[in-house]
């Protein structure tokens, strides 16, 4: 019953649009007044949670163009998209009198109520035909028939950006073989084969595609890049941040005795402002650096009824004896397997009391998982029952806000991925804005991942939860003296400053591959590159 379920819920769509279609020929007939400068970005998801489309927005903007950006709400999208050229149409949500009924029965109704409200934004609410339409796949069904649809009766130019291939993701839950992705992929081909451009986010997807499915538009590789905002916290942002988290920290049962004691505002589990009778810690430099002297935090200093003078405001810096900080960024879905790091954290709090009396001591480690997704409460409820035998590891979840989240990534110590793509093709974005922050990473090895981590140059590849336990301990040991760990971000931070090297392979002259090698840029300086250039082709 759930495939059949599955099933209908799939190839309802095609029906509907093609309903939909002869419907919209007959009444919507083609428009010849164009909006040249204007662009319809169709995200089908939480637009707050899809950055890649949000930085597409705001770029499509910041030269001009008339955006408008079509989803769901939930999360807060990022500050930039409240500029007057850019608006926002949230799709609404499907009648909760729907979730009453058996699936069977209700999903043919949610999707009838997606498609007509998908297309009453692209037809009627955007007043004016789009001179373009950027669609985000997957989902495939049905935005790429929509997009497809709208184009050919307006006239706007469909631009696929390829994150990944939609069938690949519902053939880890059916099957490679089964039938149901077999018709899954159709649908993707068919109606993903034609666009005036397509836009990919590794080579490997760009060859793919280009070759099995024989795509005709023009193809371009756009790698995804953290935005310019994104970067190595100061020892005061880093301060700022974790006061603000305070609260999520010490609300914690399971951190209680762990942390080193702390008194808002002078000082947090990992920060403090030294007093002036306090002896030098360390320097005050933007990254995070390290120091063998291990003496602990006095009480907040004692606060005077006059106003200091300058010489004795004192910036804050790095607590000498605070834990070493892991942050890994889960969708908590199947193509990202949680236990791997699990399974290491185990392996690592047994080697941290093998080495306990030692020279060279593994510190404590704090690992905060960012994110929401349908395994979270399975594994966060496994890991609560584990580290309840730990003394070296802790782990917790936390929800950050947009403005925090980088903040986080750039003061922590080390960034886990557990990325293993569903296709092989894509890469993952949580790598991109860790590297933007200056964050080294050990990223869970798959076929194209050499495009995006460069193994110890910018981070660590691991197969298994062994090799990720072996790198955790070779990257941190003495810490906060951990050489390693301080090249590998030596090597990030010196790359963000190269230039970049992009071809531009949309036009027809240019078909190499980028140069190997680690080369780094913000999204903005990448998008410029690439993507300008395609969308302004009639400027000279």
């Amino acid at each position: 019953m759930d495939s059949l379920g599955y099933y209908i819920s799939q190839a309802s769509p095609t029906i509907i649009v093609l309903a939909c279609f002869a419907v919209a020929w007959k009444y919507l007939k083609p428009r010849n007044e164009h909006s040249l400068r204007s662009v319809a970005i169709l995200v089908l998801g939480d637009i707050g949670r899809s950055p890649r489309m949000m930085y597409h927005a705001e770029s499509f903007s910041n030269i001009d163009f008339e955006t408008h950006i079509i989803g769901y709400g939930g999360s807060k999208p990022i500050p930039s998209l409240g500029g007057q050229r850019i608006q926002l149409h949230y799709l609404p949500e499907p009648p909760k009198i729907l979730r009453l009924f058996p699936f069977v029965f209700s999903a043919p109704f949610k999707i009838a109520h997606q498609i007509y409200s998908i297309l009453f934004e692209l037809m009627i609410r955007i007043d004016k035909p789009p001179e373009f339409i950027l669609v985000q796949n997957p989902p495939s069904i049905p935005t790429l028939a929509l997009a497809w649809l709208v184009g050919s009766i307006r006239g706007s130019k469909v631009i696929i950006d390829w994150h990944n291939l939609g069938y690949s993701i519902l053939a880890l839950k059916l099957g490679q073989n089964h039938p149901f992705v077999r018709i899954a992929m159709w649908f993707e081909a068919t109606f993903g084969r034609s666009a005036y451009a397509h836009l990919f986010v590794t080579q490997a997807m760009h060859d793919r595609l280009a070759k099995d499915w024989s795509l005709r538009g023009r193809m371009v590789v756009l790698h995804d890049r953290p935005p310019r905002h994104f970067h190595r916290a100061s020892h005061q942002e880093s301060h700022e941040l974790f006061l603000r988290l305070q609260s999520s920290l010490t609300n914690k049962k399971i951190l209680d005795d762990f942390l080193p004691r702390a008194s808002a505002p002078y000082s947090t589990p990992f920060t403090h402002i030294p007093s002036s009778t306090d002896p030098p810690t360390q320097t005050a430099q933007s990254s995070h650096g390290s120091s063998a002297h291990r003496a602990t935090v006095t009480s907040p200093p004692s606060l005077s009824l006059t106003t200091p003078t300058y010489a004795e405001l004192r910036l804050s810096t790095l607590r000498p004896d605070r834990p070493a900080l892991l942050v890994s960024s889960t969708s908590w879905t199947p193509d990202e397997d949680f236990g791997i790091l699990l399974e290491a954290l185990s392996l690592y709090e047994l080697r941290a009391n093998e080495v306990d009396n030692g020279d060279a001591k593994l510190p404590k480690l704090l690992v905060i998982v960012t994110g929401k997704g349908p395994l979270r409460d399975k594994y966060m409820s496994k890991v609560s029952d584990m580290q309840k035998q730990w003394k070296w590891v802790r782990c917790i979840s936390l929800w950050l806000e947009a403005q925090d989240y980088p903040l986080l990534l750039g003061s922590a110590d080390l960034g886990v991925c557990l990325h293993s793509s569903s296709s092989a093709l894509d890469l993952p974005m949580k790598v991109v804005d860790m590297f933007g922050c200056g964050l080294p990473v050990c990223a869970l090895h798959f076929k194209c991942l050499d495009e995006l981590v460069k193994d110890k140059l910018n981070g660590l590849i691991f197969k298994d939860a062994s090799q990720l336990a072996e790198q955790l301990e070779t990257l941190l040991i003495s810490y906060p003296d951990a050489p390693r760990l301080a090249a590998l971000r030596a090597s990030l931070m010196g790359s963000s400053k190269k230039p970049m090297n992009i071809p531009h392979s949309h036009l027809p002259h240019q078909h190499g591959k980028p140069t190997e090698g680690w080369e780094w840029g913000s999204w903005e300086d990448n998008w410029g590159r690439t993507i300008r250039p395609l969308v302004l082709s009639d400027v000279g």
